[in-house]
């Protein structure tokens, strides 16, 4: 996905892609239905800007993980259904699948998901204009992703985040006197 992440816009936090690649990678995935695929083409459609394609596809993957997986294995096609509800503008029932994977992850020591999870969150915070909630789960999500050994590209996804959050937070900042 390296390839297809371009980086990240400062206004939104939203992935900035390259298309062409999202349509070759699409492509690639053609008909296959297992769980892993199903994830990947949501996300693929959900950046490539084909969003009730990507929740139909998100909805698939998460079925799918109820009936064959276990607990931990709900957690990316749930997150990954949660992006795409915020990408969609329903930021409650965003917030509320990726606070119950947050809770869950942290319950059982799954670090990684736990620090994905707060991640989103902290996205869907920062599109209301929570700033302070967006900060306050960028910072922890990168404290878990460092102590963790995250790959480098969550951890810079994180940094750049929670500066981003952080200097807009200080912008809006209205002195009391």
């Amino acid at each position: 996905m390296s390839s297809i992440i371009l980086g990240y816009d400062p206004e939104t936090l939203r992935e900035r892609v390259d298309l062409v690649e999202v349509g070759h990678r699409l492509a690639e995935l053609g008909d296959l239905r297992s769980r892993d695929a199903l994830c990947e083409k949501a996300w693929l459609l959900k950046v490539g800007g084909n969003l009730d394609d990507a929740l139909d596809t998100a909805n698939e993957a998460y079925r799918l993980a109820r009936f064959t997986g276990d607990r931990r294995s709900l957690q990316r096609p749930r997150m990954i259904r949660a992006q795409v509800l915020q990408y969609l503008g329903r930021y409650e029932e965003a917030l509320t699948d990726l606070t119950a994977c947050i809770e869950e992850a942290h319950t059982h020591e799954w670090h990684h998901h736990e620090a994905f999870g707060l991640q989103h969150r902290g996205k869907v915070y920062f599109d209301q204009g929570d700033d302070e909630r967006a900060v306050a789960d960028f910072a922890e999500a990168l404290r878990l992703r460092k102590e963790f050994a995250a790959p480098q590209d969550q951890v810079a996804s994180s940094e750049f985040a929670l500066e981003t959050a952080k200097r807009r937070l200080e912008h809006n900042v209205v002195p009391l006197f």
